[in-house]
């Protein structure tokens, strides 16, 4: 996992410098740079970033300025070469201050508590991100994030979770809609598989937690794409 980030700096060369320590961090991806908010601020309307690094002392329109224009801004690391804006800073619940000249280590730290918050973050979504399902008659609220994968049985479909194996009346075509694409796959004609949960798989099965599971031939391209894109 990766943070896509950003960096909005009036000054070349500090953006240069920053760019490097991205580029050089394998908990993160640079997808822009800016030299100024308003430019960043147009980039942020059509692509979703998880963290800006930010400067805080911009010509016309400063990194605060900036951030107060953003409905829903995204994580921000600031940097400044100023130390008396460390309190202003956390009044905008940004992760984290960094003072130019950056150290390695330092930036790092950084990152670091920003690949936390993130996951949090992800953690409280991925929880609450459920479905309801009948079964023996009533209706129970399954995590997504707590499916295994899902077994067809003749008329039912088996959803193995850590906790329990749920039984509904389903086909597995109409269970597969009510799950993210992006998160389940139909691996064969009675196996969806939670993509979270592979831990290894080869051209004829898939391991979920020690558990070998058939993978369909005509899957495999598909499966390798999925895994490469969550």
């Amino acid at each position: 996992m990766k943070l896509k980030c950003i960096i909005v700096d009036d000054s070349s060369l500090q953006r240069m410098a920053v760019a490097k320590l991205v580029n050089n961090h394998p908990l993160l991806t640079l997808t822009a740079e800016y030299s100024n908010a308003i430019e960043a601020k147009n980039g942020l309307k059509n692509n979703a970033v998880d963290l800006i690094f930010l400067d805080i002392e911009m010509p016309i329109v400063n990194g605060f300025d900036l951030l107060e224009s953003l409905e829903n801004p995204p994580q921000v690391i600031l940097i400044t070469g100023k130390v008396d804006y460390a309190l202003k800073a956390f009044d905008y619940d940004v992760t984290d201050y960094l003072h130019k000249p950056i150290t390695y280590e330092r930036f790092d730290a950084s990152v670091k508590r920003a690949v936390h918050k993130f996951e949090q973050i992800n953690r409280v979504e991925e929880e609450d991100d459920h479905i309801f399902v009948k079964s023996n008659l009533k209706k129970r609220k399954v995590i997504l994030n707590d499916i295994k994968w899902i077994e067809a049985l003749g008329d039912y479909v088996k959803l193995v979770t850590d906790e329990a194996n749920i039984v509904i009346l389903s086909t597995m075509k109409a269970f597969e809609k009510e799950l993210p694409a992006d998160r389940f796959l139909r691996i064969h004609k009675s196996y969806i598989v939670n993509l979270d949960k592979i831990e290894r798989f080869n051209s004829k099965n898939v391991e979920v937690q020690g558990r070998q599971i058939p993978l369909s031939r005509n899957k495999k391209t598909e499966l390798a794409e999925a895994l490469n894109n969550s």
